[in-house]
This record gives C-alpha cells, structure tokens and sequence, in this order.
C-alpha cells in the first residue's frame, strides 16, 4: 500500500481507503472481518457518511483498540430520522448527530469533519456563512475535527469552495465518464444514458479546474464513485465499454490532488479485487489504450497524465510539467508552491529538443512540444 499526504491537512492516508456502505445489514462478524481484511493490506482510512445508529455502532466497535490505525473521515448534516438517513442543516439534528455519532464509534475526536452534500453554489453560500460551518470551525478549534471537509458532486459549486479556504479536503465523484459532464445540481444527470447518448469530446473544463486547483492550494481530495457506483466495470458502462477495478482506481489517482480513493465494495470478494490494485503491474493500470478506445468520447489534445509520453530522450518528466503547467495556467498565475515543485524538477521544459518522441507515443494527440514551450514562458527555463 502507497500512502500520500491529503493535502494540507497533515493527514497521511492509504491511496485506497473504505466506503461503508457494506456495512448496512450486516452483523458484527462481518464488520470486523471486512475492516480486518482492509487493515491487513494497510488501508488507514475511512469515510462514515451514514447516520444508521446500528451502522456506526458496528463500526465502533471494530475499531475497538484499533482508533488510533485509522483516518477516519465522517460526514456533519446526515442525521437519521423515522429510520431514514436524511441530509439537514438543522442544528437541532446536526450536534446531536455528530454527538451520536462519536459515542458510537468510541472516539473524542473526528480525523475529517465532512460537510455533507452541497451540490449548489447556492447551498455552498448559505452554509459558508451560517451555522453549518461556524459549528465545524468550532469543532476545529476544539480539537474535536481535525480537518474540516466538503463532499460535493458538482465541479462548481466545489470549486467555490475550494477557493473560500474555508475547507482543507474535499470529497468528489472522480472517474472518466463523469469527468466529462457538466457541472449540476442535478447529480442523476452523471449516469443518465441521456448525457452519454451523443458525442462526448474532452475532461469538463470546470472539474479540470477542480482539480488543478485543489493541487495548488493544498486541498486533499478524497475520491467517492470512481467505479460510477459499479457501472464503469460492466459491460453497460457509459462509456460503451467495460473499465477494470485497477483502471478506474489508477485514472482518480493521477488526478491532481487525489489522495486515496473510499473504494465501494459490497462484499468480501470485492474489496479483494480492489486491494489487488496495490499489487498490479503498470500494464494492468494502464487506463490510456481503453480510454482512447471509448466509442463517441474523445479526450483529443487533452492530457491524461498517463505517462505514455516517456521516455525523454533528455530526461524530462514530461506529465510532470504539463501538470505544473495546468496548474499554474489553472489559477492565472504561478503560485510560489508551483514554482518550487517546478524547479526541483531534475530537467525542466527548456531542455526539450522538440524531437517529438512523446508526441509519437501520446494516445491522445497531445501537442507536448507546444507545451513545454509554454511552460519554458510560464517558469523561465
């Protein structure tokens, strides 16, 4: 297992962490045997977006003696009411919620305090300035969260938020079918066959911007539907044709600002097939030959950062300078940090002898050696 630092927030998490919906109806035995599974391959973090009493306890209780092993990333606003799960941003439901949901897990604290659900830049606007986020920077400060975080569908309302500095991590839907649609309130509209039906033509502008952003600034992302909720690895895929676990897993972790991936598995067997991401060979991960298959989608002049350009024949990292060249064009400047990473670079874009080597072995047409003489502006060597 790989482990990277989510961003600012300090956290060092394992590339593949554990959704929890698997735990919904199952006993105590199960629980433990899933969380012990993932534990012995080294994952060390988890995201607990349910208010199920019965759920959080289960895993409260698996993580007996075990606490201080894991990240634990838990959602703020999920409350449960008549039996049902419910997002609200009443703060009458909201502090007993998250009250509740430390009891039952047996800690005092919270490693990532998740603003659950703000799909609407209205939304976002209303909790940035109320109570929601007053309460979980209250919570910061108490030491009771760590980290504050955001789970959002939409590329523009988390890029606003993003941008407030009011978070340190977010939790996003990252995969290459959803990567190419639009931002909207509307989240059915990312596996609707309707928004696959015509010809789909490069990554969506504001989640590249998402995502370079986040990079830049020092907000971890942490990934939830990187399989679109399984879809991506059946033969209905929208893509028109059927990814790999390790595929998928890989695409998300070659995204600027990705750190670990909450794996959804609902069974054993599943999460066996995901954890054999970390022992997979390059060939096996390599998502490039399928993403450029995919019938009506095109990511033509888009790099993927696949790293199907190397080798230089003068050394250069070259996805490694088109990032920092993304990243830099991203926030209309060149952020200090940007720089820094630029120029620890072994060999920079001024080295490159436009001898087009890369541009041969670039399933995507990218125009590589443009780019590194755009990047040669952008940093001066």
């Amino acid at each position: 297992m790989e482990y990277r630092l989510l961003g600012r927030s300090g956290l060092r998490v394992s590339e593949l962490g554990l959704g929890c919906e698997v735990f919904t109806g199952k006993d105590k035995a199960f629980t433990e045997a899933f969380i012990g599974l993932a534990r012995q391959h080294g994952v060390n973090c988890m995201d607990i977006y349910t208010p199920d009493p019965e759920v959080r306890s289960l895993i409260g209780a698996a993580l007996e003696g075990k606490r201080e092993d894991f990240v634990l990333q838990a959602h703020l606003c999920t409350v449960w009411r008549d039996g049902q799960y419910k997002c609200s941003r009443d703060m009458a439901e909201v502090e007993p919620a998250f009250e509740d949901l430390l009891a039952r897990l047996g800690t005092d604290y919270i490693d990532i305090g998740m603003i659950h659900y703000i799909d609407s830049v209205d939304i976002w606007r209303e909790t940035a300035s109320g109570p929601v986020m007053a309460y979980a920077q209250q919570l910061k400060a108490e030491g009771r969260i760590r980290a504050i975080g955001l789970s959002s569908h939409n590329p523009i309302a988390a890029l606003e938020a993003v941008r407030s500095g009011l978070i340190d991590v977010l939790m996003f839907s990252v995969n290459p079918c959803y990567d190419l649609q639009p931002g909207n309130e509307d989240i059915e509209l990312l596996w609707a066959d309707a928004s696959y039906a015509g010809d789909l033509l490069n990554m969506d502008p504001d989640r590249q911007a998402l995502y370079e952003t986040c990079q830049s600034v020092g907000v971890g992302i942490t990934v939830m539907k990187a399989f679109g909720g399984g879809d991506l690895l059946g033969e209905d895929s929208p893509a028109g044709m059927a990814l790999t676990a390790n595929q998928c897993i890989h695409y998300a972790l070659t995204r600027p600002g990705v750190a670990s991936i909450m794996v959804g598995a609902k069974t054993m067997d599943e999460l066996a097939l995901s954890l054999q991401y970390c022992t997979a060979s390059e060939a096996e991960r390599d998502y490039a030959a399928a993403l450029a298959a995919f019938p009506k989608i095109s990511w033509q002049g888009h790099c993927m950062y696949c790293g199907h350009c190397a080798p230089c024949p003068q050394g250069i990292e070259v996805a490694s300078v088109t990032r920092f060249l993304n990243l830099a064009r991203a926030q209309g400047m060149v952020p200090e940090t940007v720089r820094e990473h630029y120029a620890a670079l072994k060999h920079t874009a001024a080295e490159c002898i436009a001898c087009g080597a890369c541009e041969a072995r670039c399933p995507f047409a990218v125009g590589i050696v443009d780019n590194m003489k755009a990047a040669v502006e952008m940093f001066g060597r």
